[in-house]
């Protein structure tokens, strides 16, 4: 990070290492901080990563910072927590570390944490909520989850342009280029789970592991009925979708990726549990074979799955779109 940067840049920066914390942390949001001194010159960062310490990224920003800190800014991706949970409360931490002045990006929605914002105008540190619509989108998982009751899940699926994930004679490797496949494991490493069929499972035995150095372990489950030997997987022996929730509700998964075949992603679509869909597109076309998704009972264009777009890239030869399922 550089010094002298708008609030906006700062959360930018923040927002990269929220993104790369999201993998980490199971019930707790991927939250990120930084300290900057009085001058506006970077001194310290922290990121939450629950799975490896139950430390808040504001204590540990702060505890990197010490004494360079007081008189200082800090910089929160959301409201600093007001509870006792694993830990104390952030705003006791605050108070003490002597800054004079923090900046948060989003309202906490948790009822049991929030108040942050609160206690610290108390205590006579200056306040101040300035929206950040890319802290919003990096910690969307847990957002997501406090505010719904489950996690966010994200299909991924990698087709042809005329739709098909597999040819005719069952073959699918590989579809996506080299680049494309690499940008999955980025993809695997910001999530609390990944999860697949038990179809799926016995035709391509994937590990589910992200190729990547030093990238957490994100739950691996396997649903459905038929036996399959999934060593390391959770086996979610049931078609009962619910069953899949209870467990990663158990689990505090905030954001969960879904690789699997045309009928389980349909029924999770017709489930109305598929809030985002990640589709790398390779440039070939196929005619026939398996396609990404099964009928869903939509017989007329009023009656289609509306989706918004996030994002479109081209990695490669492949194009890359990334799209949220639209709000009615």
């Amino acid at each position: 990070m550089k010094s002298l940067k708008s609030t906006q840049e700062i959360f930018a920066d923040l927002a990269q290492l929220s993104h790369a914390a999201s993998g980490w942390c199971v019930h707790n949001p991927n939250v990120a901080a930084a300290v900057y001194d009085g001058d506006g010159q970077f001194i310290a960062h922290g990121v939450h990563k629950k799975k490896i310490s139950n430390n808040h990224a504001e204590v540990l920003a702060l505890q990197a910072a010490g004494e360079r800190s007081r008189g200082g800014t800090l910089y929160v991706s959301l409201e600093p927590c007001n509870h006792v949970g694993a830990t104390g409360p952030c705003t006791e931490v605050i108070k003490k570390s002597g800054v004079k002045k923090v900046i948060y990006a989003v309202a906490d929605p948790n009822p049991i944490a929030s108040g942050g914002a609160h206690a610290l105008r108390a205590a006579g540190i200056e306040v101040i909520f300035e929206k950040s619509e890319v802290l919003e989108f990096a910690q969307r998982g847990w957002l997501h989850r406090i505010t719904n009751g489950r996690p966010l899940i994200t299909a991924k699926v990698a087709a042809t342009l005329d739709g098909y994930i597999a040819a005719s004679d069952g073959t699918s490797q590989w579809i996506t280029c080299d680049e494309s496949r690499l940008d999955v494991q980025h993809l695997r490493a910001q999530m609390g789970a990944i999860i697949t069929s038990t179809q799926t499972y016995e035709n391509d035995k994937p590990s589910f592991l992200p190729r990547i150095a030093e990238a957490p372990t994100p739950h691996r489950v396997v649903v459905g009925k038929r036996e399959v030997d999934a060593q390391g997987f959770t086996r979610i022996q049931s078609h009962n979708i619910n069953d899949l929730l209870d467990f990663l509700n158990y689990e505090g998964v905030n954001h969960a990726l879904v690789e699997a075949g045309g009928i389980f992603l349909s029924a999770l679509m017709r489930a109305n549990l598929i809030d985002e869909l990640v589709i790398y597109q390779a440039p070939k076309i196929l005619g026939n074979g398996k396609k990404w998704i099964e009928n869903l009972g939509v017989n007329s264009l009023s009656g289609a799955i509306q989706w918004d777009p996030i994002g479109i890239y081209q990695i490669g030869p492949d194009v890359k779109t990334h799209y949220r399922r639209a709000v009615k």
